[in-house]
Protein backbone atom coordinates (compact mmCIF):
# COMPACT_ATOMS: atom_id res chain seq x y z
CA UNK A 1 0.00 0.00 0.00
CA UNK A 2 2.81 2.46 0.82
CA UNK A 3 4.32 2.01 -2.66
CA UNK A 4 0.96 2.86 -4.24
CA UNK A 5 0.59 5.94 -2.03
CA UNK A 6 4.11 7.05 -2.95
CA UNK A 7 3.21 6.81 -6.66
CA UNK A 8 -0.04 8.76 -6.20
CA UNK A 9 1.70 11.52 -4.26
CA UNK A 10 4.80 11.73 -6.45
CA UNK A 11 3.80 14.52 -8.84
CA UNK A 12 2.06 16.73 -6.24
CA UNK A 13 5.05 16.47 -3.90
CA UNK A 14 7.51 17.07 -6.75
CA UNK A 15 5.58 20.23 -7.66
CA UNK A 16 5.69 21.27 -4.01
CA UNK A 17 9.49 20.86 -3.99
CA UNK A 18 9.87 22.99 -7.12
CA UNK A 19 7.71 25.74 -5.59
CA UNK A 20 9.57 25.63 -2.27
CA UNK A 21 12.90 26.05 -4.05
CA UNK A 22 11.50 29.14 -5.78
CA UNK A 23 9.87 30.84 -2.77
CA UNK A 24 11.96 29.78 0.23
CA UNK A 25 15.55 29.40 1.39
CA UNK A 26 15.74 25.87 -0.06
CA UNK A 27 18.31 25.19 -2.71
CA UNK A 28 17.93 22.37 -5.22
CA UNK A 29 21.24 20.92 -4.09
CA UNK A 30 23.94 21.63 -1.52
CA UNK A 31 27.59 20.60 -1.38
CA UNK A 32 28.35 18.52 1.73
CA UNK A 33 32.12 18.31 1.19
CA UNK A 34 34.61 18.22 -1.68
CA UNK A 35 33.05 14.95 -2.92
CA UNK A 36 29.36 14.78 -2.02
CA UNK A 37 26.54 16.96 -3.27
CA UNK A 38 23.13 16.22 -1.73
CA UNK A 39 20.13 17.23 -3.77
CA UNK A 40 16.75 16.78 -5.34
CA UNK A 41 16.04 15.20 -8.73
CA UNK A 42 18.74 16.24 -11.17
CA UNK A 43 16.62 17.41 -14.08
CA UNK A 44 18.12 16.99 -17.54
CA UNK A 45 18.41 20.79 -17.76
CA UNK A 46 20.90 20.68 -14.87
CA UNK A 47 23.31 18.23 -16.52
CA UNK A 48 25.77 20.79 -17.85
CA UNK A 49 25.91 22.68 -14.55
CA UNK A 50 26.52 19.50 -12.56
CA UNK A 51 29.15 18.10 -14.92
CA UNK A 52 30.97 21.32 -15.81
CA UNK A 53 30.65 23.48 -12.69
CA UNK A 54 30.37 20.87 -9.94
CA UNK A 55 32.63 18.21 -11.55
CA UNK A 56 30.08 15.46 -10.96
CA UNK A 57 31.31 12.13 -12.29
CA UNK A 58 29.04 9.91 -10.20
CA UNK A 59 25.31 9.94 -9.45
CA UNK A 60 23.60 7.89 -6.77
CA UNK A 61 19.89 7.66 -7.54
CA UNK A 62 17.72 6.60 -4.60
CA UNK A 63 14.51 6.78 -6.63
CA UNK A 64 12.39 4.09 -8.16
CA UNK A 65 12.48 4.14 -11.94
CA UNK A 66 9.07 5.80 -12.42
CA UNK A 67 10.31 8.85 -10.49
CA UNK A 68 13.14 9.60 -12.92
CA UNK A 69 11.70 8.29 -16.17
CA UNK A 70 10.53 11.60 -17.69
CA UNK A 71 12.70 14.28 -16.09
CA UNK A 72 16.15 12.84 -15.47
CA UNK A 73 18.99 11.34 -17.44
CA UNK A 74 19.03 7.59 -17.91
CA UNK A 75 22.20 5.70 -17.01
CA UNK A 76 23.12 5.79 -20.70
CA UNK A 77 22.56 9.56 -20.92
CA UNK A 78 24.73 10.09 -17.84
CA UNK A 79 27.39 7.82 -19.32
CA UNK A 80 27.42 9.85 -22.55
CA UNK A 81 28.59 12.90 -20.55
CA UNK A 82 31.17 10.94 -18.54
CA UNK A 83 29.08 10.27 -15.45
CA UNK A 84 28.61 6.88 -13.78
CA UNK A 85 25.20 6.29 -12.21
CA UNK A 86 24.02 3.69 -9.74
CA UNK A 87 20.38 3.25 -8.80
CA UNK A 88 19.52 2.05 -5.31
CA UNK A 89 15.70 1.83 -5.54
CA UNK A 90 14.02 2.94 -2.34
CA UNK A 91 10.29 3.68 -1.97
CA UNK A 92 9.44 7.38 -1.57
CA UNK A 93 7.99 8.90 1.62
CA UNK A 94 8.53 5.99 4.02
CA UNK A 95 11.35 4.01 2.42
CA UNK A 96 14.53 3.18 4.27
CA UNK A 97 17.65 2.26 2.29
CA UNK A 98 18.77 -1.27 3.09
CA UNK A 99 22.19 -1.91 4.63
CA UNK A 100 23.21 -3.40 1.29
CA UNK A 101 22.23 -0.19 -0.52
CA UNK A 102 23.97 1.94 2.10
CA UNK A 103 27.21 -0.02 1.68
CA UNK A 104 26.99 0.17 -2.13
CA UNK A 105 26.28 3.90 -2.07
CA UNK A 106 29.05 4.74 0.39
CA UNK A 107 31.60 2.57 -1.44
CA UNK A 108 30.64 4.30 -4.70
CA UNK A 109 31.08 7.76 -3.14
CA UNK A 110 34.42 6.81 -1.56
CA UNK A 111 35.71 5.47 -4.88
CA UNK A 112 34.87 8.79 -6.52
CA UNK A 113 36.45 10.63 -3.59
CA UNK A 114 39.71 8.73 -4.24
CA UNK A 115 39.50 9.83 -7.89
CA UNK A 116 38.96 13.47 -6.90
CA UNK A 117 35.52 13.71 -8.47
CA UNK A 118 32.12 14.72 -7.13
CA UNK A 119 29.08 12.54 -6.55
CA UNK A 120 25.50 13.82 -6.69
CA UNK A 121 23.35 11.84 -4.24
CA UNK A 122 19.64 12.39 -4.79
CA UNK A 123 16.11 11.29 -4.28
CA UNK A 124 13.04 13.37 -5.14
CA UNK A 125 13.67 16.21 -2.67
CA UNK A 126 17.13 15.46 -1.29
CA UNK A 127 15.73 15.23 2.23
CA UNK A 128 15.42 11.62 3.43
CA UNK A 129 16.44 8.67 1.23
CA UNK A 130 19.47 10.44 -0.25
CA UNK A 131 20.28 12.15 3.04
CA UNK A 132 20.48 8.70 4.65
CA UNK A 133 23.20 7.71 2.17
CA UNK A 134 25.01 11.03 2.63
CA UNK A 135 24.90 10.60 6.42
CA UNK A 136 26.29 7.06 6.08
CA UNK A 137 29.12 8.45 3.92
CA UNK A 138 29.98 10.91 6.72
CA UNK A 139 29.78 8.13 9.30
CA UNK A 140 32.20 5.98 7.29
CA UNK A 141 34.55 8.88 6.60
CA UNK A 142 34.72 10.34 10.12
CA UNK A 143 33.23 7.62 12.37
CA UNK A 144 30.69 10.18 13.51
CA UNK A 145 27.57 8.97 15.29
CA UNK A 146 24.41 9.00 13.18
CA UNK A 147 23.24 12.04 15.13
CA UNK A 148 26.49 13.93 14.42
CA UNK A 149 26.31 13.07 10.72
CA UNK A 150 22.68 14.19 10.49
CA UNK A 151 23.46 17.40 12.36
CA UNK A 152 26.25 18.20 9.91
CA UNK A 153 23.92 17.55 6.94
CA UNK A 154 21.26 19.79 8.47
CA UNK A 155 23.84 22.56 8.81
CA UNK A 156 24.35 22.59 5.02
CA UNK A 157 20.84 21.51 3.97
CA UNK A 158 18.40 22.59 6.70
CA UNK A 159 15.35 20.80 5.30
CA UNK A 160 16.96 17.35 5.61
CA UNK A 161 14.53 14.99 7.32
CA UNK A 162 15.97 11.73 8.65
CA UNK A 163 13.13 9.72 10.15
CA UNK A 164 13.39 7.30 13.07
CA UNK A 165 13.56 4.17 10.88
CA UNK A 166 16.34 5.73 8.78
CA UNK A 167 18.22 6.77 11.91
CA UNK A 168 17.90 3.21 13.20
CA UNK A 169 19.43 1.89 9.94
CA UNK A 170 22.24 4.45 10.23
CA UNK A 171 22.92 3.18 13.74
CA UNK A 172 23.22 -0.38 12.39
CA UNK A 173 25.60 0.90 9.72
CA UNK A 174 27.63 2.81 12.32
CA UNK A 175 27.85 -0.34 14.47
CA UNK A 176 29.18 -2.29 11.46
CA UNK A 177 31.76 0.20 10.19
CA UNK A 178 32.89 2.08 13.29
CA UNK A 179 32.62 -0.43 16.11
CA UNK A 180 34.78 -2.84 14.10
CA UNK A 181 37.42 -0.09 13.61
CA UNK A 182 37.71 0.55 17.34
CA UNK A 183 38.08 -3.16 18.16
Amino acid sequence: MSSVLARVLFYPTLAYNVVMEKISYRQWFNRVDATVILGALPFRSMTEELVQNEKVRGVITMNEEYETKYFCNSAEEWQSVGVEQIRLDTVDLIGVPSLEHIHKGVDFALRHREQGSSVYIHCKAGRSRSATIAAAYLIRLHCWSPEEACKMLASVRPHVLIRAAQLEMLQKYYNQVCDSESS
